[in-house]
């Protein structure tokens, strides 16, 4: 890896390890359905913006059903299911839950038939299966309908953002990242967006929470998502997609230790089955070199 794909891979990684924090405050201010909305529009917007400074055409030349899918899915479906759930069950297991979406990926890409499912990854797709029981089964806190309910909406968000890069990957291939982004960003906003008369924002938000807002849209979300499709295009996508592993360590240390988030050993065992579990699956882990013969 280059210097700059480094440079690239730790700050997506710490970005995303923060940004679990700050949805928190988000969602509290604005509701679930307008932390997505309103983050979605604001970083189309920010990327368009870019683009006008940069003096760069937009090309969407693939037609708007692409980007319609990843919008719905890697953006929409994934926000919202964090967004929901993250409240219920603390930002540590929505991080954990998220560093499944690996295992996702590789499920379906076997079914789509973009790559092959080889015994190291059958085993890691397996560990990474039991480690998220482990994490449902025996939490630190009492098993009630709102912590399944938000250990599924995260479960939902990994799921989506796996299918959505997947979709990406391959029919997205010859987009450049800018165009990606803001595409995904806009349409994601744009079919939220009716949401809002189901369930409003709660109240008028304070200078503070749209300055979160900001962070969130701006930062964490257009900035880093442009970085990530330039990290796949040079370090390729299973390098790239690897950075969850850090991003869960990240927000797991945030959520213990600012937050105080209880987490159960068995809960921690089964955080390290999911990261082992996604190490196999992406082929990550050193390989034992053959020995020369003499």
């Amino acid at each position: 890896m280059r210097v700059r794909d480094i440079v690239d891979y730790l700050f997506l990684a710490v970005a995303w390890g923060l940004s679990f924090l700050v949805l928190v405050k988000v969602v509290a201010a604005f509701g679930w359905v307008g932390a997505v909305t309103l983050r979605c529009l604001l970083a189309s917007a920010t990327l368009m913006g870019m683009a006008r400074v940069l003096r760069r055409n937009f090309s969407f030349s693939l037609g708007w059903r692409p980007y319609a899918v990843v919008g719905a899915t890697t953006v929409a479906g994934q926000l919202i299911g964090l967004s929901y759930g993250t409240p219920l069950i603390g930002t540590a297991m929505s991080a954990i839950l998220v560093a499944a979406i690996p295992l996702f990926s590789m499920m379906i890409s076997q079914f789509w038939g973009l790559e092959r499912l080889t015994t190291p990854r059958l085993v890691g797709l397996l560990l990474g299966m039991g480690g998220i029981v482990l994490l449902v089964g025996f939490p630190a806190v009492p098993v009630t309908t709102t912590f399944l309910l938000g250990c599924a909406a995260c479960i939902s968000a990994s799921f989506s953002a796996a299918f959505g890069s997947n979709y990406a990957s391959l029919h997205l291939r010859t987009a450049g990242s800018l165009e990606v982004a803001a595409g995904s960003f806009l349409a994601g906003g744009l079919m939220t967006l009716p949401l809002l008369l189901v369930v409003p924002v709660p109240a008028m938000p304070g200078p503070v929470d749209f300055l979160y807002l900001v962070i969130l849209a701006c930062v964490m979300s257009a900035l880093t998502y442009v970085i990530y499709f330039r990290l796949v295009s040079t370090i390729g996508p299973t390098r790239a997609i690897s950075v969850e592993f850090a991003v869960t360590v990240i927000a797991v240390l945030v959520g213990a230790l600012l937050l105080r988030e209880p987490l159960t050993p068995i809960q921690i065992g089964g955080a390290a089955i999911i990261v082992a579990g996604c190490m196999l699956v992406l082929g990550v882990l050193p390989r034992r070199r053959p020995r020369r013969q003499a």
